[in-house]
């Protein structure tokens, strides 16, 4: 130790002052080894972390059983808690230490500043600690350097500011320690010893010291000098060959993360690389987060750097140094290096006149010899006050090494050094053997499971459109003469709602200015006609013009069967074939017996404009045109066939599309994801999910991106001319069209496109991980289907009303275009002519047996029962299922455990077998504090077992073992205000609790209103107003008032002998008094054993009159929403269940409009939607709330008290719903009792006899309100039965049930009782219900002599749905519907005139020999 002149006689007084500083030091590196993990633990912490306290206890605020203290996150497993309380005590003793240590150098460093003078100087080194006081003047601080040991150095810059007053002299203290003290964060300062320097005047006053932006202090701390560096890895780069890659740059990936995600630390970057030839040079360049690209047409890079060999270290390695503010904020760097070749080599490392420029290379590379690399991050830290290790504000210099670390800073603290070796970089040429099938399972069945899809949807397409074929082409008439030659053209719409189509034979008359045609029918003997949604054109020929036409007459024979027989007609367009003229017949109506109006014939006269410009017409024909064009998917399955844009066509395009938008979905999926973690303030959250800005902004780039190929590639399919096609007209020949052969580059730019989108779709996918693969797959499924089945269809029906609005062109009809050509060749193209004609080519005359009024009646009675038969059936299984499965959710969501848990709570704590200590038996204010002290207070802390033991690892249970307490126990009082009685007597009042006259005041202990010193916190506390908001407190509703949510709180805090003290002090210091009027205890529990959570509260209400009203509730709830899959199974099921069946009242109440609500089983289904709906809505509000307290109780492990009411209130809500759901759904089966004889007599005596009992019940209230007034007035001062008036009601109730106690009644009054109750019992009980017995059995009687229940419809379809069973089953031949019909039939051919079947076998021998004529011209052939 070098001493001035002078210092020397004082030499052994500094030895002795600077021993405890040597022991200050060693005790420091003693308990902050372990915590840098350089040294094991000490024993003595080993013990007090792993040994039980000898004073545990089980309280949630107790250190050594806080678990919550020692987990590492969500991980409570034994090591992590063992480790972390072995950390936690080492933390504690060394914090100690620290503490101490420090107080111990800052008083002999002040007393050597005392002693030392300007000049002088003293330095203490040892191998724990260096120290060094000099005292120097203020201006020779400029530019000075404080040597410290090994090759720490601190250094001054010339310009400074340094606030002191006093301008006569200062004193350096600079000192070292040989290990950094530790936080509790990740500051990698294990290896790092601490530097600092201190400024002191000459009084030992601490002057800060700043400098500007551009000078600043500069530090180098050096490493522990017996730190191990790893060696490089070795890169085998000559393996890769060059034409198995087109990599321009060799690719390495660095993870910053790892060293900077505590707290957004900054750490600098230091990349090493040896080539193992020493003559190469290489070009290095970089990029932050992404990958960098470096061609002659890209130049996406961060930075780059030329290797040459002049560059080389000392130790035959290139170094690049990227210091802490280049990398802040970024996740990860990748680095590409590539060899120079001898051209590059001369003009960028010999010729430094242009090195400058880039050199640019479009080959891959190509390495001749391997290398090494290694790379590493290095960071500065100072202490702040929290004793928290930081790095803003601090930059780390470019001659930081595996030795030491150069930091810059403009102020003085205390400093350390980070380092960390990262990993080994991933090579990402190697990228690809990773890309096996078991590792990326997720993208691979993807891409597989969308192309298996598109080929059987292709196949089926392709079937699709040969059937749409057989469609195409216009059908003459069957019953067309070879000698006529005028023709019309005959386009018939059949329309798309459901049983559209027939295959009755339909017969039409049409009718012009000149002439009418016979009876002709439509018919085609090549495909069926008249089908659902189908377009059928047909060419009549008739032996002149018949001039303008007027109308058409139009039936058919009903002959279909079952739902076949009805026919859909939308309108017929009729075309004249030389004059090119169109008329339009619009109808829109049904031709059902059982429908509309039951007709099936009508007369359809002309269209004109305004007729044809219709909003239910237009709209019809542009809704279906808009699903079946602008809707691509759906237009798959509900093309037009006469459209050439085929099945298979679309397919192809939507497959595109899928690709197209799921490739650009995955390139943007890394940037919604940002804006989902870096939330912003103008971000909407719902739950987990969150809408941005950005998200938004990156949804419309994906759709647009992905609109404009997809409608190039519709349009270049649409305008591709058919290999075989009709002459087009003009206007045709006017667009841009292509010719067939181009769809061959069609279909190969569409494959082209899945090529390349499937590649970079995998490629990306491996790079995400399956993981990660799988969430992006979810996120895309989501938006797919909502796009197909929600926005496409709203947004298609929503453009066909506004063009039917404000658009309608009554002449464009894109339906029928492809049948409206005007260049009509009928001799030279087959799809117009099905087969050729023969001379004997005649006019078949159809039977026309129309159906009179009586068979009309007769079909459209036995139509309508059969379809009332399917209805009723439909009915049957739907609400069977419908009932099982509310039965399934209603019983699923019950927890069979509740019960017990509820009923072991409340023995557990009421106390009942006690008399002493009983809850519910509590009368005066000494009895509750009896039972709060004696008995509540030791039920909620675990004590020993029954053997004496310990209740280790029970920390927060309570006296059970089995239930886990959720934060404290908080005892909430509520006070009213003290005021003067209304009354002569100077005396003060207490009133009935409201929340007017709720006394908010805080006081301090014993309601004192002056201040006094008061030790404890808790009982402070208690005599302090709180409003709620901090405990989550709400309003509370009690049997006799209702309270609000503040009050004066007491915590249940610290451990049990506490608590005792604690509620000892609190009865002493009067906290309950007269102006108390209720005490909340409240508690929550969690049974890890059966899940359930339970909120368990007493209420205490203490009334004016003295005495006390005790009540508990006792609720149990689980946090899962859905117990199993199988109930959110039976719920999704349910809800589709419930949306059918309300698309089918909504139908109802369209159609009998208000007499709907007359009906009483109409209600019971509007509660059975209601009740349905409502249920979702409760659903989705529990899982918010579920997920809300849920979060907070991850986030503090259950140390924080959670109130459950309003999630309580909640699923109380649900209970009811799901109730009376099971209660409407059981009684609506209660309508099966119409088939029943019995059952439906009774349900029509009660139709029948609802206005007398409407008339009785209105007077029974008269009667039952006397009486209960009577009662109430009478008795409600003595018997509690009746002290309210609903008590009174349900007294009177049971009275009428014969369940009372007159003896009661007498004693309170002798007289007023008897024949009070006497009274009632003839009027209510005798008079009123023989009344209404009378009014039952006189209505029942009526009903069963007048009412003929054979006469029923719903009878008469119970009758013929078992002749149709027995028909079935074999046990009836046929109905007797069916026989009465084929009578009738007999009967009809048997008186029929001879002369009347003679043109119809003409016509048969007409037939014969024209199929003889075909067969025989077959067989020249």
């Amino acid at each position: 130790m070098p001493l001035s002149k002078g210092f020397e006689n004082h030499a052994d007084q500094f030895n002795l002052l600077l021993s405890p500083m040597k022991h200050a030091a060693n005790c420091s590196l003693a308990v902050n080894g372990p915590l840098q993990q350089r040294t094991t633990i000490l024993d003595l912490d080993w013990s007090r972390a792993n040994n039980l306290p000898a004073d545990y206890d089980t309280d949630l605020d107790y250190e050594w059983s806080n678990l919550n203290l020692f987990a590492n996150g969500n991980d409570f497993s034994s090591e992590t808690i063992e480790k972390g309380r072995n950390n936690y005590y080492q933390k504690q003793t060394a914090d100690t230490i620290n503490s101490q240590a420090t107080e111990t150098i800052s008083l002999i460093t002040n007393t050597l500043n005392t002693h030392l003078n300007i000049g002088q100087n003293f330095t203490l080194n040892s191998s724990e600690v260096f120290l060094s006081m000099e005292t120097i003047s203020i201006s020779s601080l400029s530019n000075k350097v404080i040597q410290q040991s090994s090759n720490t150095q601190i250094r001054i810059p010339s310009t400074f500011n340094l606030t002191t007053n006093d301008n006569s002299s200062i004193s350096l203290r600079s000192m070292t320690q040989s290990l950094a003290l530790a936080d509790n964060s990740q500051s990698n300062t294990n290896l790092s010893r601490s530097v600092s320097l201190t400024i002191l005047d000459r009084y030992g006053n601490e002057i800060p010291l700043r400098t500007n932006l551009n000078e600043k202090i500069e530090l180098i701390i050096s490493r522990d000098p017996n730190i191990i560096i790893p060696s490089m890895t070795l890169q085998n780069v000559t393996s890769i060959q060059t034409n198995s890659h087109y990599q321009i740059f060799n690719l390495h990936f660095i993870n910053l993360q790892q060293s900077q995600s505590v707290n957004n630390r900054s750490v600098s970057l230091s990349f090493e690389m040896k080539p193992l030839d020493i003559n190469q040079s290489y070009l290095l360049i970089y990029r932050f987060d992404s990958s960098p690209q470096l061609n002659s047409s890209i130049n996406q890079i961060d930075g780059w750097s030329l290797l040459c060999p002049s560059n080389l270290t000392n130790d035959t390695f290139y170094k690049y140094f990227l210091n802490n503010e280049q990398t802040f904020g970024h996740q990860s760097i990748i680095f590409g290096l590539r060899e120079l070749n001898s051209t590059e080599y001369e003009n960028f490392c010999i010729n430094q006149s242009i090195n400058n420029n880039l050199p640019i290379s479009n080959q891959p590379f190509n390495f001749t010899s391997n290398y090494e690399l290694r790379t590493y991050t290095a960071s500065c830290y100072y202490l702040d006050e929290n004793s928290i290790w930081r790095t803003d504000g601090i930059l780390v210099g470019s001659e930081t090494n595996h030795y030491q670390t150069q930091c810059f800073s403009n102020h003085l603290t205390t400093f350390a050094g980070g380092f960390l070796v990262l990993p080994s970089p991933i090579n990402w040429n190697y990228v690809f053997q990773n890309a096996d099938f078991s590792k990326n399972k997720t993208i691979y069945l993807t891409i597989i499971c969308i192309c298996i899809l598109y080929i059987l949807i292709v196949i089926y397409a392709r079937y699709k459109d040969k059937k749409d074929l057989e469609k195409l082409g216009v059908t003459p008439l069957s019953d067309n003469y070879s000698t006529d030659q005028y023709f019309y053209q005959m386009i018939v719409f059949t329309g798309y709602r459901a049983n559209a189509g027939t295959n009755s034979k339909v017969h039409f008359i049409l009718a012009g200015e000149e002439d009418e045609t016979i009876v002709r029918t439509f018919s085609d003997p090549h495909r069926k006609i008249l089908q659902r949604g189908g377009i059928d054109a047909f060419i009549m020929a008739v032996p002149k013009s018949l001039g303008l036409l007027n109308y058409m007459r139009i039936w058919h024979d009903n002959s279909g069967q079952h739902d076949k027989a009805s026919w859909f007609l939308k309108y017929i367009i009729v075309r004249d074939l030389q004059t090119m003229e169109k008329s339009y017949f619009i109808c829109q109506q049904w031709f059902a017996v059982e429908k509309d109006d039951g007709r099936i014939e009508r007369i359809l006269p002309i269209a004109g404009e305004l007729q044809k410009h219709e909003f239910s017409y237009v709209l019809s024909k542009q809704a279906y045109h808009s699903i079946a064009e602008g809707h691509l998917w759906f237009s798959i399955f509900a093309r037009p066939p006469s459209n050439k844009f085929t099945c298979v066509q679309r397919c192809t395009c939507c497959f595109v599309l899928l690709f197209t938008a799921m490739l650009l979905n995955i390139l943007y999926y890394d940037q919604t994801n940002e804006t989902n973690t870096n939330q912003t303030d103008g971000s909407l959250s719902f739950g987990p999910f969150y809408i941005s800005s950005q998200q938004i902004s990156i949804g419309i780039i994906v759709e647009i991106l992905s609109f404009f190929p997809s409608l190039l590639l519709v349009q270049f399919f649409h305008r591709i001319l058919p290999r075989q096609s009709i002459k087009s007209n003009k206007k045709k020949r006017s667009q841009l069209m292509f010719p067939w052969w181009c769809l061959f580059f069609a279909y190969s730019l569409s494959f082209i496109l899945v090529l390349v989108s499937s590649f970079f779709i995998i490629v990306r996918g491996i790079q995400f991980g399956d993981l990660k693969t799988q969430k992006w797959l979810t996120s895309l499924l989501s938006g797919f289907f909502s796009s197909i089945f929600l926005i496409q269809p709203l947004k298609i029906v929503a453009l066909a009303i506004f063009f039917a609005f404000f658009i309608r062109k009554s002449d464009k009809d894109n339906e029928a275009a492809e049948y409206l050509d005007d260049n009509v060749d009928l001799n030279h193209n087959e799809e117009y002519i099905h087969s050729r004609e023969s001379p004997f080519t005649h006019r078949s005359q159809t039977s026309n047996i129309r159906l009179n009024e009586s068979e009309l009646a007769c079909i459209r009675d036995q139509r309508l029962k059969e379809i009332r038969m399917w209805e009723i059936i439909r009915e049957i299984v739907f609400y069977f299922f419908c009932l099982i499965l509310i039965y399934l959710i209603t019983y699923t969501n019950m927890n069979s455990n509740a019960f017990f848990q509820v009923n072991h709570l409340q023995k557990y704590f009421l106390n009942t077998n006690q008399i002493d200590n009983d809850y519910t038996k509590i009368s005066t204010i000494d009895q509750y504090w009896n039972w709060l002290e004696n008995s509540f207070v030791s039920n909620v802390h675990a004590q020993q077992w029954y053997n004496g033991e310990a209740p280790e690892n029970l920390n927060g249970f309570i006296n059970d073992k089995s239930n886990r307490l959720i934060g404290r126990v908080l005892m909430r009082q509520l006070r009213v205000k003290t005021s003067l009685c209304p009354t002569k007597l100077s005396l003060k009042c207490n009133e009935d609790y409201s929340f007017f006259n709720e006394d908010k005041n805080s006081y301090t202990p014993g309601w004192l209103n002056q201040t006094n010193e008061y030790s404890n916190s808790s009982i402070i506390r208690a005599f302090l107003y709180d409003n709620g908001e901090n405990y989550d407190q709400y309003i509370y509703i009690g049997k006799y008032g209702t309270y609000n949510s503040g009050g004066y709180i007491y915590e249940y805090q610290g451990r049990l002998p506490d608590l005792q003290s604690n509620l000892s002090e609190l009865h002493r210091l009067s906290w309950i008094d007269s102006q108390t009027r209720a005490i909340l205890l409240q508690l929550t529990v969690y049974n890890p054993n059966v899940q359930l959570f339970t909120s368990v509260k007493f209420l205490t209400e203490f009334l004016p009159t003295g005495g006390l009203l005790p009540q508990y509730r006792v609720e149990p709830i689980t946090f899962q929403v859905f117990i199993s899959s199988f109930q959110l199974i039976c719920t999704i099921i349910y809800m589709f269940f419930i949306i059918y069946h309300m698309i089918i009242e909504i139908k109802s109440v369209l159609r009998i409009k208000l007499s709907y609500f007359y009906n009483f089983w109409s209600y019971i289904d509007i509660g059975i939607i209601g009740c349905s709906w409502g249920i979702l809505g409760v659903y989705i509000c529990r899982y918010q709330q579920t997920i809300s307290i849920g979060n907070r109780f991850q986030q503090t492990n259950g140390y924080v008290y959670i109130n459950l009411q309003v999630l309580i209130y909640v699923n109380d809500i649900l209970t009811y719903l799901l109730a009376f759901c099971c209660f409407f759904g059981t009684l609506k089966f209660l309508r099966l009792c119409r088939f029943h004889q019995r059952l439906l007599l009774f349900t029509k005596t009660l139709q029948y006899a609802k206005k007398d009992l409407f008339s009785f019940m209105f007077m029974f209230l008269f009667v039952f309100m006397a009486f209960l007034t009577l009662f109430y007035l009478l008795f409600s001062d003595k018997i509690s039965s009746c002290s309210t008036l609903l008590h009174t009601a349900q007294t009177l109730f049971e009275m009428m049930l014969m369940k009372f106690d007159a003896y009661e009644l007498s004693d309170a009054a002798p007289f007023l009782g008897p024949f009070s109750f006497s009274l009632f019992i003839l009027l209510a009980v005798f008079v009123c219900m023989s009344m209404f017995i009378t009014i039952i059995n006189d209505n029942f009687r009526f009903v069963r002599d007048n009412m003929n229940l054979n006469d029923s419809e719903d009878q008469a379809v119970l009758l013929y749905m078992f002749r149709k069973f027995q028909h079935w089953i074999g046990l009836a031949q046929s109905l007797q519907i069916a026989s009465t019909e084929e009578q009738d039939e007999a009967v009809r051919i048997e008186y029929r005139n001879p002369f009347e079947t003679l043109s119809e076998k003409i016509d048969q021998l007409l037939d014969a020999l024209n199929r003889l004529y075909i067969s025989q011209q077959n067989n020249i052939k």
